[in-house]
């Protein structure tokens, strides 16, 4: 759940900001571990409908934002003040979005707001992944390390997006073609057809007159069909925004043949790194769990791993926990962990576990990016050929009639 908080620093200066946590009680903990004394915390209210179509008019593209974060690395690995390199970024930037938030985020951070909570209120252009990466950074004094693994992490994002789009481009354009062919024939071709057949006793193909209905509903409830679908995609649109919703959504995607097992490695590098750079800058393994549970971007995974802090208060060992949710986090992991814990050397482990899971991502991405085309062209191929099979086969009837 989303939380919006009012809290005191220890010098009594007034922070607002919001946090997601899987219960409030998470939430007071993460805002603890940060020295903040809370005043308020309140689950944030639904935003309308419209507001999602606003944020996605208003995004920046990955391209800009990896851009503006390695241009940021490295002013803070060059010692450039954080405010300082901020308003460098600013000038240098050409889009529009990116340059005015820049600009807030600076005059927020001379404000005395920290560089997390600023980024926080962007949300339209700063994830939750990026707000929590830079807010453990914060924690541990790692900006220089941080904000150049955000900026290896997009641009492995946008050069895996690019290949895919590229991968899909054609095939896209195929579907898109059949699609308004087979609605042309639906609506337009088959039915002038389909009194020869009536009249001349040729039995419809099953296949044909499901086209044929469905045609005849596209021509006459066109109107009904279009509010129907725009009431669905709503509906769902809304459903997945709740909490239950993106648990329901977390988990048919991580039961996906292929997907799941992407999704799983990337989670698993996610959560390897970001406790690896919190455990490096002295922060407990408890506390490092539950931020970054929050920087993963899953809510099944950020509950899991708020159960695991939770186990580990209790005196547990992390690798034991994390061996009770092998469905989530491989064998591998508990393993490797166990021999960091063993030898003192937990966050050199963990990096390891996110080097060796961030190659396992590419080379399974690749492995797609090489299927993908072949699969859908297929596919095209099959609803192709049973499209002028709706149309051959009872031409063909007809002919054995005479």
């Amino acid at each position: 759940m989303k939380l919006n908080y009012k809290a005191r620093t220890k010098e009594g200066e007034l922070q607002v900001g919001s946090i997601e946590a899987a219960s409030r009680e998470a939430a007071m903990n993460i805002l603890s571990s940060h020295d903040l004394f809370i005043l308020s915390l309140e689950q944030e209210k639904q935003g309308r409908w419209y507001d999602q179509i606003m944020a996605f008019m208003n995004r920046v593209k990955a391209k800009d934002m990896m851009v503006f974060t390695r241009q940021f690395a490295t002013l803070l690995s060059a010692q450039v003040p954080l405010g300082e390199a901020l308003r460098t970024l600013q000038k240098q930037t050409k889009n529009q979005i990116l340059k005015e938030t820049i600009f807030e985020v600076a005059s927020d951070i001379d404000a005395g707001l920290s560089l997390s909570q600023s980024l926080e209120k962007y949300s339209n252009v700063f994830s939750p992944f990026y707000v929590n990466m830079i807010r453990s950074a914060e924690v541990t004094g790692r900006m220089e390390q941080t904000t150049g693994f955000l900026a290896d992490y997009i641009e492995k994002e946008v050069a895996i997006t690019s290949r895919v789009y590229n991968a899909l481009l054609y095939p896209a354009f195929m579907i898109v073609l059949f699609v308004v062919v087979a609605a042309i024939m639906a609506i337009f071709v088959l039915p002038q057809i389909e009194p020869i057949f009536s009249q001349a006793g040729v039995p419809t193909p099953l296949f044909t007159q499901v086209i044929i209905d469905a045609g005849n509903i596209l021509a006459n409830w066109w109107y009904i069909v279009i509010i129907a679908i725009v009431a669905l995609v709503g509906f769902v649109a809304d459903y997945l925004r709740t909490e239950e919703g993106r648990v329901v959504l977390d988990e048919v995607v991580l039961r996906i043949p292929v997907v799941n097992n992407l999704l799983k490695k990337m989670y698993v590098s996610r959560f390897a790194e970001s406790v690896s750079i919190l455990t490096r800058g002295g922060i407990p393994i408890a506390q490092s769990l539950e931020i970054a549970g929050q920087t993963i971007g899953s809510i099944i995974y950020r509950d899991t791993l708020h159960q695991t802090a939770e186990d580990v208060r209790r005196g547990e060992l992390l690798s034991q926990s994390l061996a009770k949710n092998e469905e989530y986090f491989p064998p591998l992991v508990s393993q490797m962990v166990a021999v960091g814990e063993s030898t003192g050397r937990l966050d050199d482990l963990l990096e390891k576990i996110a080097a060796f899971y961030t190659r396992e991502v590419d080379g399974v991405v690749a492995n797609l990016v090489e299927l993908i085309q072949p699969v859908l062209m297929l596919i095209i191929g099959i609803l192709v050929a049973a499209m002028f099979a709706s149309i051959l086969v009872p031409i063909y009837n007809l002919l054995h009639t005479f």
